[in-house]
């Protein structure tokens, strides 16, 4: 079903129903909505989107930046710090185990999400761009060399792209870079022709946050492991769109960030394979990941797996929240979920087609991408497009996008991009489409 008209349900002021984070079960959904996936409903659980800018109603298509939180995410974390608040401990006062079975079963939690082995193989970050840069200087730092070859996509985020590039330079590797076709998608064949025994890691995006192009992670994986290379996912605009399975996936480490799912800021996950984190030396050191520290010597028992990447305090609340997002994103049904997406999808490139002096980067038909829409116009450039949405109430994206590669790639160097999620509107996408067909008029 595609999502319903926003005049019909942006001023909902319904909250969902309170309740306690003490520790959610899988039963306990947060702001759990009707079994149907309900935009209107679900629409319902943002009051953030229930509010005008510049006069207008607030129209949120910069989701791929950043998604709103339902309330149940927000109860989530209050909950926490209003009745379990304490630093975690298993053997200690009432509050530090209520914390420490909260944050454990947060993990819990994520390693169901995306199907890992073990919650052991879960590591809390602050987001993707730390997951990449803790791989890189721990498992790269010990793993790669001089003469070694990364290979990464020319459509690359920043984060998955600058953590590689100081990689290289500390050790003398070499990167490599898999071009893309001038709709966006993977030249699997010049992948192909750049894997070699010198290669040992691939890292891509399952996603371009630029053109919104799934890329085949199975096959990826596959061939980099037929090189004897390891393979690193970024997970980042992926794991917002569609289910996420590790093990299907067949890769080696995999990355995403709680604020694209709904979670709070400065939230994430790395997964990696148990025997791969059990080998990779420490990250960061401090409490919480030793067992033991003598004065008289280096520690020597450090925590298992992906617990040795948690020294300090740990951000329980944020655990909190995360798993609290995680939930609500499940309640929606991710069959439903990319359904309403790809209808959302094909009705915003029917609309953007529309507009003169539009340009779209990337595929122009619904297959093999998600509901994310980079785009240039003619005699505009994107600040100016972004500051007249804005006085519109329409929040989008530009400039270079973190992916000056790939948009140079497509033959410019910024672009516009404007993102959906599972609460926006067909009506949203249409007020879209007839502002810029406006701005493009004032031209």
């Amino acid at each position: 079903m595609i999502a319903q008209p926003l005049a019909r349900v942006a001023r909902s002021n319904s909250h969902a129903p309170l309740f306690h984070a003490n520790v959610l079960e899988d039963s306990e959904i947060p702001g759990a909505v009707a079994a149907a996936f309900d935009p209107a409903a679900i629409r319902a659980q943002f009051p953030v989107l229930a509010q005008k800018v510049n006069g207008h109603d607030l129209v949120f298509l910069d989701s791929a930046a950043t998604v709103q939180r339902p309330l149940g995410v927000i109860q989530a974390i209050s909950d926490y710090y209003l009745k379990d608040n304490a630093n975690p401990s298993t053997t200690t006062h009432t509050l530090a185990r209520r914390s420490a079975e909260i944050y454990a079963e947060a993990r819990r939690t994520v390693a169901r999400f995306v199907n890992a082995k073990a919650p052991e193989e879960i590591v809390w970050t602050h987001g993707t761009t730390e997951a990449i840069n803790l791989v890189a200087a721990s498992w790269g730092g010990a793993n790669i060399h001089a003469g070694d070859e990364i290979i990464l996509t020319i459509a690359e985020h920043y984060s998955n792209l600058v953590p590689w590039q100081l990689l290289s330079q500390r050790t003398g590797a070499r990167l490599r870079f898999v071009d893309v076709t001038d709709d966006g998608h993977l030249k699997l064949d010049h992948l192909k022709s750049l894997l070699s025994r010198r290669t040992k890691l691939m890292a891509f995006t399952q996603v371009s946050n630029v053109t919104g192009v799934i890329f085949p992670a199975r096959e990826i994986c596959d061939l980099a492991h037929g090189a004897g290379a390891l393979a690193f996912v970024d997970g980042a605009q992926s794991v917002p769109h569609l289910p996420i399975d590790v093990q299907e996936l067949g890769c080696d480490f995999f990355a995403f960030s709680g604020h694209k799912i709904m979670g709070p800021m400065g939230t994430g996950v790395l997964w990696a394979r148990r025997e791969l984190l059990d080998a990779m030396p420490p990250y960061q050191s401090g409490s919480i990941m030793v067992h033991s520290v003598d004065v008289n010597s280096v520690p020597t028992h450090f925590a298992e797996a992906g617990l040795k990447f948690s020294a300090g305090t740990p951000n329980v609340a944020g655990a909190v929240g995360l798993a609290a997002a995680i939930k609500f994103l499940d309640s929606l049904g991710r069959e439903e979920q990319r359904k309403n997406d790809e209808q959302l999808t094909a009705h915003a490139l029917k609309r953007l087609r529309e507009v003169k002096g539009l340009k779209i980067l990337g595929p122009t038909t619904t297959a093999d991408r998600i509901s994310v829409f980079s785009f240039a116009m003619e005699n505009h450039r994107a600040s100016d497009v972004l500051s007249a949405l804005d006085a519109e109430g329409i929040a989008v994206r530009g400039g270079d996008l973190a992916a000056l590669p790939l948009l140079k790639r497509l033959g410019v160097e910024e672009a516009v991009r404007a993102s959906l999620y599972v609460y926006t509107t067909v009506e949203e996408v249409d007020l879209l489409a007839e502002t810029l067909q406006r701005i493009s008029r004032a031209s």
